[in-house]
């Protein structure tokens, strides 16, 4: 993998976390997730239509009366401020750095994590990270084979035209999701992972798909490749996977 000009983009859930840290190590020139973890593919949707300027929605703002500061229902909990003003600001500049790098960089990795998504009562719209408010303001469902296909569909059409030179590729996060019981997270990955096969083979020569998902599940199964909780992959099996994707990339 280069380290010279190249710029590479992370965005996704937790593992990109993972590979991102391998980059920072080596030097690698790379963004990732400016704005916080994006477990699923509407999450990743809202947030490349904002950065690109595709979308014309105003940022989906409140504030938390208990904190007495503002927050912003499309970022993590680090963006907030007892002003709205900067707050917003904030998030718009780090909106305007991803699309910037966006529109210059040679490859995207787009990590999805679960198709399970949460959608506030009151507005109707998707928030991308539910800072940590209660469980009745939202309502939780679930994407199907069919609508995910639409989104990423979506996505890579208003990337596909900001840069037509970027490389995209898809990967499923290993972490298994305990909350939605391990049946309910297997579902949830072969929804995605149907989705971008179908995606995969309609964008040959764009769009490609790395395996970490598989090598977790299929060749790392000892749970000494785990993180203490289980769920996680360790530190050793990050270094097996990021060293598979060096090899991809050659």
């Amino acid at each position: 993998m280069s380290t010279g000009n190249c710029t590479y983009i992370l965005l996704g859930s937790c593992f990109s976390q993972h590979m991102s840290q391998q980059m920072a190590q080596r030097n690698i020139m790379h963004v990732s997730n400016p704005l916080g973890t994006l477990f699923n593919p509407e999450s990743i949707r809202i947030v490349v239509s904002q950065a690109l300027k595709a979308g014309n929605e105003a940022l989906p703002m409140f504030h938390d009366k208990d904190m007495n500061e503002w927050r912003c229902w499309w970022a993590n909990t680090l963006f907030r401020d007892t002003e709205r003003a900067v707050c917003e600001a904030r998030i718009r500049a780090a909106l305007d750095q991803l699309g910037q790098s966006l529109r210059l960089a040679s490859h995207l990795f787009l990590t999805l994590g679960t198709n399970v998504c949460y959608r506030l009562k009151e507005s109707g719209i998707t928030v991308t990270n539910c800072q940590r408010q209660a469980d009745r303001l939202f309502q939780e469902y679930r994407l199907s084979t069919h609508e995910i296909t639409d989104i990423l569909e979506d996505c890579i059409e208003t990337l596909h035209q900001a840069n037509p030179s970027l490389k995209i590729t898809f990967t499923i996060s290993p972490y298994r999701y305990r909350k939605y019981g391990y049946h309910g997270s297997q579902l949830s990955k072969a929804a995605l992972l149907l989705a971008v096969d179908s995606i995969c083979s309609r964008h040959v020569g764009y769009v490609g798909y790395f395996p970490s998902y598989e090598i977790m599940m299929d060749e790392l199964r000892d749970y000494s490749y785990y993180a203490p909780d289980g769920l996680h992959p360790s530190p050793k099996a990050s270094d097996i996977i990021w060293n598979r994707l060096c090899e991809y990339l050659q």
